[in-house]
């Protein structure tokens, strides 16, 4: 879709930030990929996730698209350096955890990382961490499997809660290594974020990456001169997805409009 805003995800996940992308940029028009038939993203290698993200991101260059933003934490540590060396002046935006504002709003307390197993092994991620590890009693937690419930659907399914209650025990209120904030490292977990925040009591403070992505996307856009001039246009979404199941649309809609 030429002119268009580009986001690109694993799966359905990056619909948390683009939600925050229309609403900070409403006038815009956006393309939404889920790469959903190579999901999870997560469990495999880095090298494949990154030949997945970048054959994503050049097909969005060629098709148009005056923008791309990486709505994947694990396709962002995994590609982002490597595009934004080969596309120096093209604007390409990543997602990582928010750890800052976790820090600042829990500070000497235990903060708990949740992504997948990829981000946490990544180069990118450790740096962030090193960052606020002074700031802050940081644990890295791996969640394997969790982006599926999304994935299916299964937002408020009692076998998320029993993956939550069992993930998370030790990190509750009233027990030993309770915490005081949550960083979401993976764009699908903002759609289970309640069920997160029922397992880990209301004194868990919630953080994820979409308000800060959303807006360094629009400075970049802006930067470059890219930004529509037309204030009374209004922005259309358009959804595609790799996957062959015909359902896999209708749940995008859903969650867009949740």
């Amino acid at each position: 879709m030429k002119d268009a805003i580009a986001v690109f995800d694993s799966g359905v996940g990056g619909i948390s930030v683009l939600r925050e992308l229309v609403k900070q940029m409403p006038n815009e028009d956006f393309l939404f990929f889920g790469d959903s038939l190579h999901a999870p993203y997560g469990t495999k290698t880095t090298e494949e996730v990154r030949r997945l993200t970048i054959e994503a991101t050049e097909k969005f260059m060629e098709e148009g698209a005056k923008g791309v933003t990486i709505a994947c934490n694990t396709a962002t540590s995994a590609a982002v350096r490597v595009l934004r060396e080969r596309y120096p002046h093209f604007p390409i935006v990543g997602i990582e955890p928010a750890l800052k504002p976790a820090v600042e709003h829990c500070p000497g307390k235990r903060v708990l990382v949740l992504a997948t197993p990829v981000t946490i092994r990544e180069e990118k991620f450790h740096k962030l961490l090193n960052r606020y590890e002074e700031d802050a009693l940081v644990i890295p937690l791996p969640a394997p499997g969790l982006m599926e419930f999304v994935e299916e659907g299964k937002t408020h399914s009692l076998e998320l809660m029993e993956y939550l209650e069992k993930l998370l025990d030790p990190y509750k209120k009233g027990k030993p290594d309770e915490v005081a904030g949550v960083v979401l490292g993976c764009t699908h977990y903002p759609f289970v974020a309640d069920s997160i925040q029922k397992v880990l009591g209301d004194s868990a403070m919630i953080f994820d990456g979409s308000e800060g992505t959303a807006r360094e996307m629009r400075r970049r856009l802006d930067v470059a001169g890219k930004l529509n001039p037309d204030k009374n246009h209004k922005g259309k979404v358009v959804f595609t997805t790799s996957s062959p199941d015909p359902g896999k649309l209708d749940l995008m809609e859903a969650l867009y409009r949740k």
